[in-house]
């Protein structure tokens, strides 16, 4: 019938797993769940049970009755050539992450200008543990651009962005000093040698950290003084209206702006393509 069968040593090891693990099941459950979850790629359209189970380490018997659940609830979608992907209701809950913040109101339309003056990838990050997590961007029309996806994550240590988070999460930390005092950062092929980034804080009403308005593009594009300049310039200026409509202190951008028109304005690191 083109189903994949599970031993039957499998199913009795299974057995004596459940049997063992009491009154923790219920977590042992929802961890296995989250394993499935996580084991679909950013760029994979689907997975076979086979492919499931390998990942995961989990029996097969195991990996299908929670796909069950998992698809009964929203979570996965059975593919018509038998194979498993993402279902919809990720989604759903992700745009409702996306609401809590109260932000998407104020920075999409910023973004969309961002993006739309400069012609570069326009986002805000924010900090998840040790991860960065694009919450907004918009993207270029233009054919050669970074391409981000909404709820992809990426290592806090690598990128303007990530500086920017460290900077403003980590307060006490001195290798962020610079960082907090001028309000930017950027990246010449950190985290991909072939992308650069530029990136500012945005506050809130009380003056708390929003997170990380950032314009990355092809490193070659920002090789002129004058692109970094430029996409400093507006960035620190969208950030400051973003601040501004969240109910923060625009004047908190005044001195940063007033640098980045100055005509010995230059920019740590660019000349060394770092």
């Amino acid at each position: 019938m083109g189903q994949e069968e599970f031993s039957a040593e499998g199913q009795a090891a299974e057995s004596a797993g459940n049997a063992d693990s009491g009154s923790g099941s219920g977590v042992a459950v929802l961890d296995r769940a989250f394993a499935i979850l996580n084991a679909f790629g950013p760029a994979e359209d689907g997975l076979t049970l086979t492919e499931i189970s390998l990942r995961t380490d989990l029996y097969k018997s195991t990996v299908l009755r929670l796909l069950g659940a998992l698809e009964h609830g929203g979570f996965i979608r059975k593919l018509g050539d038998g194979r498993y992907a993402i279902g919809p209701q990720p989604l759903r809950l992700a745009a409702r992450y996306q609401r809590s913040f109260q932000v998407g109101p104020v920075i999409e339309p910023v973004l969309q200008q961002l993006s739309r003056e400069l012609g570069e990838t326009a986002s805000l990050y924010v900090r998840q543990g040790d991860q960065r997590l694009v919450l907004y961007r918009v993207e270029p029309t233009r054919a050669v651009r970074v391409s981000i996806r909404i709820g992809e994550e990426f290592p806090i240590a690598k990128g303007a962005s990530g500086k920017v988070l460290l900077a403003f999460t980590e307060t006490d930390d001195p290798r962020w000093a610079d960082v907090r005092e001028r309000l930017w950062a950027v990246s010449f092929g950190e985290r991909d040698p072939e992308t650069a980034s530029v990136s500012v804080p945005v506050f809130g009403a009380s003056g708390e950290f929003v997170g990380a308005l950032t314009l990355s593009g092809p490193k070659a594009r920002f090789d002129m003084a004058s692109a970094v300049k430029q996409a400093l310039a507006a960035l620190l200026d969208g950030a400051r209206r973003a601040t501004v409509a969240l109910g923060g202190m625009g004047e908190r951008y005044d001195a940063s702006l007033a640098a980045t028109r100055q005509a010995g304005f230059t920019v740590p690191g660019h000349d060394a393509g770092t």
